[in-house]
């Protein structure tokens, strides 16, 4: 999870879509489209192994864009391919 909030901070776009599974990755990001967010910093809440294969994270980001805070509290959910663990979704709540 850190590695990809350090991705979206840089706009490494392939790094992101290299770690999302195939069957939710999308075609593109667009991370260079619109307004860029000043990313200010992450607080993962909890993470959990479901088993082998399957784990979650709950985090919120916070970031600014033009001027303005907003913040993103997600539980991503990430499963394990090859030894590597791909984002797979999550689910975005008020906070």
């Amino acid at each position: 999870m850190r590695a990809r909030y350090a991705a979206y901070v840089l706009g490494d776009e392939p790094y992101l879509l290299a770690t999302w599974h195939a069957s939710t990755r999308p075609a593109s990001l667009d991370l260079g489209i619109g307004p860029r967010p000043r990313w200010l910093g992450l607080e993962v809440k909890r993470h959990e192994i479901l088993d082998a294969e399957h784990a979650i994270v709950e985090f919120v980001a916070r970031y600014k864009v033009n001027g303005r805070a907003f913040r993103m509290h997600e539980t991503s959910r990430f499963v394990r391919e090859d030894g590597r663990w791909l984002y797979l979704a999550g689910t975005v709540t008020d906070s």
